[in-house]
């Protein structure tokens, strides 16, 4: 009995010691499974940046409207099936990718049928983003499952949001004001329809006015519903840069709860070093991409490894 009992302990030691190890991400997660992972995503995103720039930054929203609600699990991925899809969630309705993420999981599978999850090619998707339009890279920690379940409680921050509502939105994930100020850098690339900036264009005080008649032209107040881009960042917008800082404090915001983090505040501060030291906003942006890239991961047998990102696997 003594002999059985210490076995038993060993055994249930060291299946916890591996439960501990599957949990835990590393950049070299596929080295051995899937060796080719990282050069093909970057191949495909190398493709898709070059011949549509905006496609980058969609990735990028992609990725962050995923892991904001239940962590970063690539249920956004899933269409309508045996759950009902995150797209359907009013903040997803204007998300785009999708058929990105299709194409770079069919080459994966090629290579290494099974193997590699969903939510860590969005994961390295999204920095690929980044770096091919010359902003930081930063190495991905790896091992992430998906989940096989979606959630329409998409709480995600408004674009009408005061700073208060923001800082506490990003503290809720664990991510703080630093985070939440270097995350907002990824506005230096993409753009956003008329109807989610009209507001802050005709009523809101802390804009140049200049920059409000530029927009006003192909936004005009009380037309109803309207789906005219601006760029979010007037200066470079195609370009991962610091342009986005240099915008705020020239009070050149595109949407409110981007001028928000430049409006007597404090993150002021962080805004004013980023405008000035585009090496601190890389490095601070880096960082925060990997903290926001392990918020609540499932690993291991918590989550299945999809054969298809728009649906469960049969078997699950």
């Amino acid at each position: 009995m003594a002999f059985f009992s210490k076995s038993f302990f060993t055994i249930a030691l060291l299946s916890l010691l591996s439960c501990t190890a599957r949990g835990q991400l590393s950049p070299n997660f596929y080295s051995n499974s899937c060796p080719n992972l990282e050069s093909i995503v970057a191949s495909v995103m190398s493709q898709i940046a070059s011949s549509d720039p905006s496609m980058a930054a969609a990735i990028l929203r992609l990725f962050f409207h995923d892991c904001f609600v239940n962590g970063c699990d690539a249920s956004l991925l899933l269409d309508d099936g045996p759950v009902v899809s995150e797209k359907r969630a009013p903040p997803n309705l204007s998300i785009r990718g999708y058929e990105v993420i299709d194409i770079i999981k069919l080459q994966v599978e090629a290579a290494c049928r099974g193997q590699v999850s969903c939510a860590d090619i969005l994961a390295l998707a999204a920095r690929d983003s980044v770096s091919l339009l010359g902003g930081p890279s930063w190495s991905v920690p790896l091992g992430r499952t998906d989940s096989t379940s979606a959630s329409l409680n998409v709480d995600l921050p408004s674009p009408d949001s005061n700073i208060g509502d923001l800082i506490r939105a990003f503290a809720d994930k664990g991510l703080d004001a630093r985070d939440l100020t270097a995350l907002s850098g990824a506005h230096t690339i993409g753009q956003a329809t008329c109807g989610i900036f009209r507001n802050r264009i005709y009523n809101d005080a802390n804009i140049d006015p200049n920059y409000a008649f530029l927009r006003r032209q192909t936004c005009p107040m009380g037309a109803g519903p309207n789906f005219n881009l601006a760029p979010l960042d007037v200066s470079s917008p195609t370009r991962f840069d610091n342009a986005y800082y240099k915008n705020l404090v020239d009070r050149k915001g595109l949407l409110h709860s981007d001028q928000e983090l430049f409006n007597n505040g404090p993150t002021d501060w962080l805004v004013r070093l980023y405008r000035s030291n585009p090496v601190a906003f890389a490095n601070d942006f880096a960082n925060a991409m990997v903290k926001m890239g392990n918020l609540s991961p499932l690993t291991g047998w918590s989550g299945t490894r999809r054969l298809f990102c728009r649906s469960v696997n049969f078997s699950s």
